[in-house]
C-alpha cells in the first residue's frame, strides 16, 4: 500500500487540480520504494551474501587477532603521614582537572619511553616495522628501483647518507613510542578515582605485561618525581641556609663593631639625658625670672630719692628701724645711707650672679642637646643593625628548620596512586569482533545493493505503466497488450485463435473497442499501426487486431506497408507472390493481388521488394487510388508500417489513415525515442489516435509493484498458460 506524507492527505477542496498534482508529485511514495526494494530482493540478497562473505574472510582469515589486557590504578587523595612535616610537593586534589592531568601523564611520551626501554620493544616486530618481513608493496618498490638502477645508472638519486647510531636509535625509539601510543587506551571510570589502562597487541601475555609495566612505572614515576623535587629543594635550601648564615654573621659583626666604636648607648640613658635637659631648662626659666625681678628692683632702688621712697623700694625692716632712729638722732642718717647702699649692692650682685648662672646653664643645656642628638642617631643606627641581624637570624632559623625537615623526608616519599588490579592474561581475542564485522559486512552489502538498485532506477528510461506513458507523451493510452507466450512468430497468431478467452485476447478486444469508440459517429476504416523503432510488436498487433475484427464479421484487409523488411510475410510464411507494388503498377483489380490467409481469416496485401523508393511509392496517386478502392470493398483496412525513426514511410501513409495507432514496447523503448517519434508526427500535423503499450510482461508488472493498479494484467501469468 502506498504511503505519503501527511500533507497529501491534508489537501483541502480549495486546492486547484494543478496544486493537487504538484503535492502528489512531491509526496514520497513509500509503497513504490518498498516495491523497488522487493523486486530487487535477489540483488540485495546477492550483495548481502557478498558483504557477509567478505566480512567473514576478513574476520576469520585476513584479520590478525588482537588481545586486550587492562591494569587498574586508583588515585589517592588522602595519605597517612609518617611524620607531621609539610611535604615539598602537595598531594592529589581529586578534582576533574587533576584526574584528566593524570590521564595525560599516563599517555605521555616520557613515561612510555621508559616502558619501551624496560621491555625492549624496539626488538619486537609488532612495534618495529623494520623487523617485519617486507610486504608486497615494499618488495615491488624495491624491484622497480633495482630495475631502473640497473637500466639507467644515476637516473635515480642516491639514498641520503646514513645518520649516526644515536640519531637512528632516537628515531627508532620515537617510532616505537608512537606505535605504542596507538595500542593503549586510558580512561577514567566515571564517578571514581580509578584509571583503567588497556593495551591491545597481537600477544595476550604481551598485552598484560605492557599494561602492568605502564601501571608500575606510573606509580614509580610519582615517587621519583617527588624524590627529585625533594632533592632539588634540599640542595636549594642548603645553599640558601649557607648564604643566610654568612649574612647573619656579617650582620652580627656590624652590631659588635658599632658597639665597640661608640659609647654605650641605650634608650634608658637617652631618657635620662632628656630628663636632665628638662631640669636644666626649668632652672633656666627660673633664673631668667629671678633676673628680671632683681633688675626691676634695682631700677626701683636707683630711682628712689627720698628716704620714704627708699624705705618703700628697699622693703627692708632694718632700714626702717635705722630711719626711725635717725629722726631722733640726725647723726644716724649716715647709717641709713650705708644700709641702703648695701641693699643696692646686694641686689646688683644677685643680678650678676644669676646672669652668670643662666649663661652656664644655657651652655650646659646646649651641650646636653647635642649629646642627646648624637646618642639618638647612634641608637637609631644600632637598632637598625640589630633589626637586620634579628631578621637574618629568623630567616636562617626558618630555612635551617625547613632544610632539616626536607632532608628527613627524602626516604619516606609516597606516591599519589597505587595499583588496584594487575592485568589478567586474556584467552579470547578482543579484535576482530567477528559478529560485529559480519553485521557491518551485511549492512554494507545491503547499502551497496540499495545503491545499485537506486542507480538502476535512476537509469531507467522506459515506460512501464500507462499512466507514465500518458504523462510523458500527453497522449491517451487506448490499449495495453500483454506479451504473448509464443516462441515462434506464427505461434502468436495461433495462440490468439486457439485461446479466445485468454487475457491477451481480451486485451486485443479492449483495444479494438477503444479504436471503434474513438469516433462513434464516424468509425475509422483505415487504421495505421506504427512504432518508434523495430521490434516493438506492431506487426503482431496488426495481425491480432485484424483477426479480432474478423471475429465481428468484418471484412478486413491487412496491407503490409513495410516493404523493406516484410514482417507480415514472415509471420504468414507466404511465398513470393505479387503484392502491393504490383497492385500499384498494374491496372488489374485489387482482388488479383490480395491473398486470403485461412489461419486468421484476413485478406492480406503483402509487400514486395522494389527498386523504387518506398517513400515515393506511398506518396504516389496510385497508392491513394488503391486505398480508395479498398475502402469500397472492405470494412476495415489495417496497414502495418515501418518504424517512424527509421524511414519516413509511416508519416506518409498516416496521412491517408482514419486512425493512427502508435505502439510502445513495455520497459524497452526509451523515452527520448518515443518523444522524437511523436515530434515527427507533430511536425506534419498528424494526430495520434492513441498509444498502445505493447508486450507487457505480467510478472514484471507485478514485480515492479503495479499489480494493485493493474490487477488484470498481474494475473496474466496464470491465465495465458492455463487457457
Amino acid at each position: 500500500m502506498s504511503q505519503t506524507f501527511p500533507k497529501l492527505a491534508a489537501m483541502s477542496p480549495q486546492h486547484s487540480e494543478a496544486e493537487r498534482e504538484v503535492i502528489k508529485d512531491e509526496a514520497i511514495d513509500f509503497g513504490a520504494i518498498f516495491s523497488t526494494l522487493w523486486r530487487g530482493k535477489w540483488i540485495l540478497a546477492f550483495f548481502l551474501a557478498g558483504g557477509i562473505l567478505a566480512a567473514a574472510v576478513y574476520g576469520y582469515v585476513l584479520a590478525t587477532p588482537l588481545y586486550s589486557a587492562s591494569s587498574v590504578v586508583i588515585l589517592e587523595t588522602q595519605q597517612d603521614r609518617v611524620t607531621d612535616l609539610e611535604s615539598v610537593m602537595g598531594g592529589f586534589s581529586g578534582d576533574s582537572a587533576a584526574i584528566n592531568s593524570e590521564v595525560e601523564v599516563l599517555k605521555s611520551r616520557s613515561l612510555l619511553k621508559k616502558v619501551v626501554a624496560k621491555l625492549d620493544l624496539p626488538a619486537d616486530p609488532e612495534f618495529n616495522p623494520s623487523l617485519r618481513e617486507p610486504g608486497v608493496k615494499a618488495t615491488l618498490k624495491a624491484e622497480i628501483r633495482k630495475f631502473f638502477e640497473d637500466a639507467a645508472p644515476g637516473m635515480i638519486p642516491d639514498r641520503p647518507e646514513v645518520e649516526s647510531d644515536t640519531a637512528v636509535r632516537r628515531d627508532l625509539t620515537e617510532a616505537v613510542v608512537s606505535s605504542l601510543i596507538q595500542k593503549i587506551a586510558i580512561r577514567n571510570i566515571p564517578q571514581t578515582l580509578v584509571l583503567q589502562i588497556s593495551v591491545t597487541t597481537e600477544g595476550p601475555e604481551k598485552s598484560a605485561l605492557i599494561a602492568d609495566t605502564i601501571a608500575d612505572l606510573y606509580v614509580l614515576n610519582q615517587i621519583e618525581v617527588k624524590f627529585e623535587a625533594t632533592e632539588q629543594a634540599t640542595a636549594w635550601l642548603s645553599e640558601r641556609v649557607t648564604q643566610l648564615q654568612r649574612d647573619l654573621e656579617a650582620a652580627e659583626a656590624k652590631v659588635k663593631a658599632f658597639n665597640a666604636g661608640t659609647a654605650l648607648v641605650s634608650p634608658e640613658s637617652l631618657a635620662a639625658l632628656e630628663r636632665q635637659l628638662k631640669d636644666q631648662r626649668d632652672r633656666i626659666l627660673m633664673l631668667r625670672a629671678n633676673i628680671l625681678s632683681s633688675e626691676a628692683r634695682l631700677e626701683v632702688l636707683e630711682a628712689a630719692e627720698t628716704a620714704e621712697a627708699k624705705i618703700a623700694a628697699a622693703g627692708d625692716t632694718r632700714l626702717t628701724q635705722i630711719f626711725q632712729q635717725a629722726r631722733s638722732s640726725p647723726s644716724r642718717m649716715s647709717a641709713f645711707d650705708l644700709r641702703y647702699d648695701q641693699i643696692m649692692d646686694r641686689t646688683s650682685l644677685d643680678v650678676q650672679r644669676n646672669q652668670a648662672q643662666l649663661a652656664a646653664l644655657e651652655a650646659a643645656a646646649a651641650d646636653l642637646e647635642q649629646e642627646i642628638t648624637r646618642q639618638g642617631q647612634d641608637l637609631i643606627q644600632l637598632q637598625q643593625l640589630t633589626r637586620d641581624s634579628e631578621a637574618t637570624r629568623l630567616l636562617y632559623e626558618h630555612f635551617l628548620s625547613r632544610l632539616k625537615e626536607t632532608a628527613a623526608q627524602e626516604g619516606i616519599q609516597q606516591s599519589d596512586s597505587r595499583v588496584l588490579s594487575d592485568a589478567v592474561i586474556p584467552f579470547v581475542p578482543s579484535q576482530p569482533r567477528k559478529s560485529r564485522i559480519l553485521a557491518f559486512g551485511g549492512m554494507f552489502g545491503i547499502l551497496l545493493g540499495v545503491g545499485v538498485l537506486a542507480l538502476i532506477e535512476l537509469r531507467q528510461n522506459t515506460y512501464r505503466t500507462a499512466t507514465d506513458l500518458e504523462r510523458g507523451t500527453g497522449r491517451a493510452v487506448i490499449g495495453q497488450v500483454p506479451l504473448l507466450p509464443a516462441r515462434k512468430r506464427r505461434d502468436a497468431i495461433t495462440y490468439l485463435r486457439t485461446k479466445p478467452t485468454s487475457a491477451a485476447a481480451e486485451a486485443i478486444r479492449n483495444l479494438r473497442t477503444s479504436v471503434l469508440l474513438a469516433n462513434v459517429d464516424n468509425p475509422p476504416q483505415v487504421i495505421v499501426c506504427t512504432s518508434s523503432i523495430p521490434g516493438e510488436g506492431k506487426t503482431v498487433l496488426s495481425l491480432a487486431l485484424a483477426q479480432n475484427f474478423v471475429g465481428m464479421d468484418k471484412k478486413v484487409l491487412l496491407i503490409e506497408g513495410d516493404i523493406r523488411r516484410r514482417m507480415v510475410s514472415r509471420y504468414l510464411q507466404t511465398k513470393d507472390e505479387k503484392g502491393l507494388v504490383s497492385a500499384l503498377s498494374s491496372d488489374a483489380p485489387l482482388d488479383d493481388f490480395v491473398i486470403h490467409d485461412a489461419s486468421i481469416g484476413v485478406d492480406v496485401l503483402i509487400g514486395e521488394q522494389s527498386a523504387a523508393n518506398a517513400a515515393d511509392i506511398f506518396s504516389s496517386e496510385s497508392f491513394k487510388r488503391l486505398l480508395s478502392a479498398a475502402r469500397n470493398k472492405y470494412d476495415l483496412i489495417i496497414i502495418d508500417t515501418p518504424p517512424v525513426l527509421v524511414v519516413p514511410d509511416a508519416r506518409i501513409i498516416a496521412q491517408q489513415a482514419d486512425a493512427l495507432l502508435f505502439v510502445v514496447r513495455w520497459d524497452s523503448t526509451s523515452k527520448p525515442q518515443v518523444a522524437e517519434a511523436l515530434r515527427m508526427f507533430d511536425s506534419i500535423g498528424q494526430a495520434i489516435s492513441g498509444i498502445v503499450l505493447n508486450q507487457i510482461n505480467p510478472r514484471g508488472m507485478k514485480r515492479y509493484g503495479y499489480g494493485g493498479k493493474y490487477g488484470a494484467y498481474s494475473t496474466y501469468g496464470r491465465k495465458y498458460y492455463n487457457n
